[in-house]
Protein backbone atom coordinates (compact mmCIF):
# COMPACT_ATOMS: atom_id res chain seq x y z
CA UNK A 1 0.00 0.00 0.00
CA UNK A 2 1.56 3.49 -1.47
CA UNK A 3 2.59 5.86 1.57
CA UNK A 4 0.31 8.58 2.37
CA UNK A 5 1.68 12.17 1.19
CA UNK A 6 2.41 14.45 3.04
CA UNK A 7 0.84 17.47 3.21
CA UNK A 8 2.28 20.85 2.83
CA UNK A 9 0.62 24.69 2.03
CA UNK A 10 2.64 27.34 0.46
CA UNK A 11 0.76 30.71 0.84
CA UNK A 12 1.50 33.58 -0.95
CA UNK A 13 1.36 37.28 -0.72
CA UNK A 14 0.71 38.44 -4.19
CA UNK A 15 1.62 41.82 -4.38
CA UNK A 16 5.33 42.43 -4.85
CA UNK A 17 5.48 38.79 -4.22
CA UNK A 18 4.20 36.87 -7.60
CA UNK A 19 3.92 39.74 -9.43
CA UNK A 20 5.88 43.35 -9.51
CA UNK A 21 4.00 46.45 -8.47
CA UNK A 22 0.62 46.54 -6.86
CA UNK A 23 -2.47 44.35 -9.20
CA UNK A 24 -4.60 47.74 -9.93
CA UNK A 25 -1.26 49.46 -10.96
CA UNK A 26 -1.47 47.05 -14.51
CA UNK A 27 -4.62 48.61 -16.44
CA UNK A 28 -7.15 49.72 -13.27
CA UNK A 29 -5.96 53.15 -12.63
CA UNK A 30 -4.59 53.72 -16.17
CA UNK A 31 -7.94 52.96 -16.88
CA UNK A 32 -9.62 55.86 -14.19
CA UNK A 33 -7.15 58.66 -15.77
CA UNK A 34 -4.59 58.83 -12.87
CA UNK A 35 -0.89 58.22 -11.98
CA UNK A 36 -0.33 54.98 -9.17
CA UNK A 37 1.62 57.89 -7.15
CA UNK A 38 -1.46 60.30 -7.31
CA UNK A 39 -4.09 57.01 -6.31
CA UNK A 40 -1.87 55.98 -3.40
CA UNK A 41 -1.34 59.20 -2.41
CA UNK A 42 -5.00 60.25 -1.98
CA UNK A 43 -5.52 56.79 -0.49
CA UNK A 44 -2.99 58.07 2.10
CA UNK A 45 -4.56 61.31 2.96
CA UNK A 46 -7.74 59.54 3.34
CA UNK A 47 -7.28 57.13 5.32
CA UNK A 48 -5.51 59.79 7.72
CA UNK A 49 -8.12 62.27 7.84
CA UNK A 50 -10.58 59.86 8.51
CA UNK A 51 -8.38 57.51 10.58
CA UNK A 52 -9.68 54.77 8.47
CA UNK A 53 -8.44 51.52 7.35
CA UNK A 54 -6.10 52.05 4.54
CA UNK A 55 -7.77 48.38 2.16
CA UNK A 56 -11.42 49.83 3.15
CA UNK A 57 -10.15 53.39 1.68
CA UNK A 58 -8.68 52.19 -1.15
CA UNK A 59 -11.55 49.98 -2.09
CA UNK A 60 -14.03 53.05 -1.55
CA UNK A 61 -12.09 55.34 -3.72
CA UNK A 62 -11.62 52.70 -6.87
CA UNK A 63 -15.73 52.21 -6.90
CA UNK A 64 -16.19 56.18 -6.80
CA UNK A 65 -13.22 56.75 -9.27
CA UNK A 66 -14.30 54.35 -11.44
CA UNK A 67 -17.95 55.92 -11.21
CA UNK A 68 -16.55 59.76 -12.56
CA UNK A 69 -14.31 57.86 -15.20
CA UNK A 70 -17.20 55.58 -15.97
CA UNK A 71 -14.90 52.93 -15.95
CA UNK A 72 -17.32 49.42 -15.53
CA UNK A 73 -16.80 47.56 -12.29
CA UNK A 74 -18.49 44.34 -12.18
CA UNK A 75 -16.99 41.12 -11.41
CA UNK A 76 -15.79 40.34 -15.16
CA UNK A 77 -14.21 43.58 -15.15
CA UNK A 78 -11.96 43.17 -12.89
CA UNK A 79 -10.88 39.74 -13.98
CA UNK A 80 -10.35 41.38 -17.13
CA UNK A 81 -8.23 43.85 -15.66
CA UNK A 82 -6.65 41.15 -13.87
CA UNK A 83 -5.66 39.39 -16.83
CA UNK A 84 -3.16 41.75 -17.90
CA UNK A 85 -1.03 40.85 -14.88
CA UNK A 86 3.02 39.91 -15.75
CA UNK A 87 4.67 37.85 -12.83
CA UNK A 88 8.21 37.19 -11.71
CA UNK A 89 10.28 35.44 -13.81
CA UNK A 90 9.80 31.16 -13.50
CA UNK A 91 6.16 32.01 -11.76
CA UNK A 92 4.23 30.76 -14.49
CA UNK A 93 5.36 27.02 -14.31
CA UNK A 94 6.53 27.20 -10.93
CA UNK A 95 3.40 25.51 -9.54
CA UNK A 96 3.32 22.44 -11.16
CA UNK A 97 7.24 22.28 -11.23
CA UNK A 98 6.86 21.88 -6.95
CA UNK A 99 4.41 19.85 -7.24
CA UNK A 100 5.60 17.89 -9.29
CA UNK A 101 8.96 17.66 -7.14
CA UNK A 102 7.08 17.45 -4.03
CA UNK A 103 5.24 14.07 -5.46
CA UNK A 104 8.23 12.64 -5.98
CA UNK A 105 9.20 13.37 -2.63
CA UNK A 106 6.06 12.09 -1.11
CA UNK A 107 4.67 15.51 -0.38
CA UNK A 108 1.25 17.46 -1.31
CA UNK A 109 1.64 20.43 -2.33
CA UNK A 110 -1.41 23.11 -2.22
CA UNK A 111 -0.97 26.38 -2.97
CA UNK A 112 -2.79 29.96 -1.35
CA UNK A 113 -3.11 33.29 -1.79
CA UNK A 114 -3.75 35.54 1.16
CA UNK A 115 -3.29 39.12 -0.52
CA UNK A 116 -4.79 42.70 0.57
CA UNK A 117 -5.35 42.78 -3.17
CA UNK A 118 -8.45 42.56 -5.11
CA UNK A 119 -9.81 38.76 -5.21
CA UNK A 120 -11.50 39.19 -8.40
CA UNK A 121 -9.27 40.64 -9.88
CA UNK A 122 -6.07 37.68 -8.81
CA UNK A 123 -8.89 35.45 -9.80
CA UNK A 124 -8.65 36.53 -13.67
CA UNK A 125 -4.63 35.86 -13.92
CA UNK A 126 -3.16 33.27 -15.77
CA UNK A 127 -2.08 31.46 -12.57
CA UNK A 128 -5.46 31.69 -10.99
CA UNK A 129 -6.06 27.83 -11.29
CA UNK A 130 -2.91 26.99 -9.92
CA UNK A 131 -4.35 28.40 -6.12
CA UNK A 132 -6.55 25.88 -4.18
CA UNK A 133 -7.85 29.20 -2.26
CA UNK A 134 -7.64 32.71 -3.12
CA UNK A 135 -7.91 35.10 0.47
CA UNK A 136 -8.26 38.50 -0.66
CA UNK A 137 -10.26 42.07 -0.54
CA UNK A 138 -13.38 41.55 -2.56
CA UNK A 139 -16.33 43.54 -3.13
CA UNK A 140 -20.15 42.83 -2.83
CA UNK A 141 -22.46 43.31 -5.84
CA UNK A 142 -25.64 44.57 -6.97
CA UNK A 143 -28.53 42.37 -8.05
CA UNK A 144 -27.46 44.33 -11.34
CA UNK A 145 -23.46 42.58 -11.19
CA UNK A 146 -22.05 46.25 -10.74
CA UNK A 147 -19.34 46.12 -7.59
CA UNK A 148 -21.33 48.39 -4.80
CA UNK A 149 -19.21 47.73 -1.21
CA UNK A 150 -16.37 46.01 0.05
CA UNK A 151 -17.79 42.30 1.03
CA UNK A 152 -13.79 41.48 2.76
CA UNK A 153 -11.10 43.67 3.66
CA UNK A 154 -8.05 42.11 4.57
CA UNK A 155 -4.72 43.94 5.72
CA UNK A 156 -1.62 43.01 7.36
CA UNK A 157 -3.20 41.59 10.92
CA UNK A 158 -6.26 40.38 9.38
CA UNK A 159 -4.53 38.14 7.15
CA UNK A 160 -3.33 35.64 9.78
CA UNK A 161 -6.88 34.38 9.96
CA UNK A 162 -6.01 32.54 6.81
CA UNK A 163 -3.42 31.18 7.60
CA UNK A 164 -5.69 29.50 10.43
CA UNK A 165 -8.07 28.74 8.23
CA UNK A 166 -5.66 26.72 6.09
CA UNK A 167 -4.51 25.11 9.34
CA UNK A 168 -7.79 23.80 10.48
CA UNK A 169 -9.37 23.33 6.74
CA UNK A 170 -12.17 26.19 6.89
CA UNK A 171 -11.57 27.74 3.87
CA UNK A 172 -14.95 29.24 3.36
CA UNK A 173 -14.78 33.04 4.56
CA UNK A 174 -18.66 32.88 5.59
CA UNK A 175 -17.81 29.88 7.90
CA UNK A 176 -16.63 30.65 11.07
CA UNK A 177 -18.11 27.51 12.43
CA UNK A 178 -14.71 25.41 12.19
CA UNK A 179 -12.27 28.44 12.66
CA UNK A 180 -13.91 29.22 15.88
CA UNK A 181 -13.85 25.93 17.50
CA UNK A 182 -11.42 24.35 19.21
CA UNK A 183 -9.99 20.97 16.68
CA UNK A 184 -7.10 19.00 18.11
CA UNK A 185 -3.69 20.07 16.33
CA UNK A 186 -3.17 15.62 15.30
CA UNK A 187 -6.85 16.77 13.61
CA UNK A 188 -5.67 19.83 11.69
CA UNK A 189 -5.33 19.15 7.46
CA UNK A 190 -2.23 21.47 7.41
CA UNK A 191 0.05 21.86 10.73
CA UNK A 192 1.61 24.94 11.10
CA UNK A 193 4.95 23.22 10.91
CA UNK A 194 3.99 21.72 7.42
CA UNK A 195 3.41 25.42 6.10
CA UNK A 196 5.25 27.99 4.43
CA UNK A 197 4.94 31.73 3.78
CA UNK A 198 6.28 33.54 1.20
CA UNK A 199 5.70 37.56 0.74
CA UNK A 200 7.79 40.75 0.63
CA UNK A 201 7.23 43.52 2.92
CA UNK A 202 6.02 45.16 6.13
CA UNK A 203 2.48 44.09 5.76
CA UNK A 204 3.49 40.72 5.56
CA UNK A 205 5.74 40.86 9.29
CA UNK A 206 2.64 38.85 10.90
CA UNK A 207 2.04 36.09 8.78
CA UNK A 208 5.70 36.10 8.99
CA UNK A 209 6.29 35.82 12.22
CA UNK A 210 3.29 33.40 13.19
CA UNK A 211 4.51 30.58 10.58
CA UNK A 212 7.81 30.54 11.73
CA UNK A 213 6.64 30.82 15.66
CA UNK A 214 4.66 27.86 15.24
CA UNK A 215 7.79 25.63 13.31
CA UNK A 216 6.72 26.88 9.73
CA UNK A 217 8.74 28.71 7.01
CA UNK A 218 9.12 32.28 6.35
CA UNK A 219 10.24 33.43 2.90
CA UNK A 220 10.91 37.02 2.46
CA UNK A 221 11.48 37.93 -1.67
CA UNK A 222 12.27 41.31 -3.11
CA UNK A 223 12.44 42.53 -6.49
CA UNK A 224 15.87 40.87 -8.03
CA UNK A 225 18.75 43.56 -8.18
CA UNK A 226 16.82 45.93 -5.95
CA UNK A 227 19.16 46.95 -3.19
CA UNK A 228 16.74 48.74 -0.82
CA UNK A 229 14.38 45.40 -0.75
CA UNK A 230 17.65 43.39 -0.63
CA UNK A 231 17.99 45.18 2.48
CA UNK A 232 14.99 44.84 4.05
CA UNK A 233 14.54 41.54 3.56
CA UNK A 234 17.95 40.96 5.54
CA UNK A 235 16.74 43.17 8.00
CA UNK A 236 13.69 40.70 8.54
CA UNK A 237 16.13 37.98 9.12
CA UNK A 238 18.49 39.92 11.54
CA UNK A 239 15.14 40.73 13.42
CA UNK A 240 14.06 37.00 13.71
CA UNK A 241 10.64 37.55 11.62
CA UNK A 242 11.81 35.11 8.75
CA UNK A 243 13.49 31.77 8.06
CA UNK A 244 15.11 32.77 4.27
CA UNK A 245 15.43 35.90 1.84
CA UNK A 246 15.76 35.69 -1.64
CA UNK A 247 15.05 37.30 -4.99
CA UNK A 248 11.23 36.79 -6.27
CA UNK A 249 12.93 34.63 -9.40
CA UNK A 250 10.91 31.60 -9.19
CA UNK A 251 13.14 30.35 -12.07
CA UNK A 252 13.89 25.70 -11.47
CA UNK A 253 17.75 26.15 -9.83
CA UNK A 254 17.55 30.02 -8.29
CA UNK A 255 17.76 30.56 -4.79
CA UNK A 256 14.18 30.47 -4.15
CA UNK A 257 13.48 27.29 -6.32
CA UNK A 258 16.33 25.90 -4.07
CA UNK A 259 15.07 27.15 -0.35
CA UNK A 260 11.62 25.53 -1.22
CA UNK A 261 12.76 22.12 -2.20
CA UNK A 262 14.92 21.87 0.62
CA UNK A 263 12.02 22.63 3.02
CA UNK A 264 10.14 19.75 1.23
CA UNK A 265 13.16 17.57 1.45
CA UNK A 266 13.06 18.29 4.99
CA UNK A 267 9.45 17.42 5.18
CA UNK A 268 10.19 14.01 4.60
CA UNK A 269 12.70 13.42 6.17
CA UNK A 270 11.11 14.61 9.66
CA UNK A 271 8.24 12.07 8.33
CA UNK A 272 11.07 9.51 7.98
CA UNK A 273 12.60 9.40 11.06
CA UNK A 274 9.14 10.21 12.75
CA UNK A 275 8.46 6.51 11.33
CA UNK A 276 11.65 5.19 12.54
CA UNK A 277 10.98 6.04 16.10
CA UNK A 278 7.62 4.50 16.27
CA UNK A 279 9.49 1.28 14.71
CA UNK A 280 11.71 1.51 17.40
Amino acid sequence: MPRKLIPLAIAYDFDGTLAPGNIQEYDFIPAIRMTSDAFWNEVKSLAKQHDADEILVYMGLMLEKARAAHVPVRKKDFEDFGNQVSFFDGVEDWFKRINKYGKESGVRVEHYVISSGIREMIAGTKVANEFKAIFASSFWYEHNGIAHWPALALNYTTKTQYLFRINKGSLKVYDNSKINNFVPKADRPIPFENMIFIGDGETDIPCFRLVKDQGGHSIAVYKPRNRKGKSRSKSLIADGRVNFSAPANYEDGKELDCIVKAIIDKQTFDQNLTLLGKIE
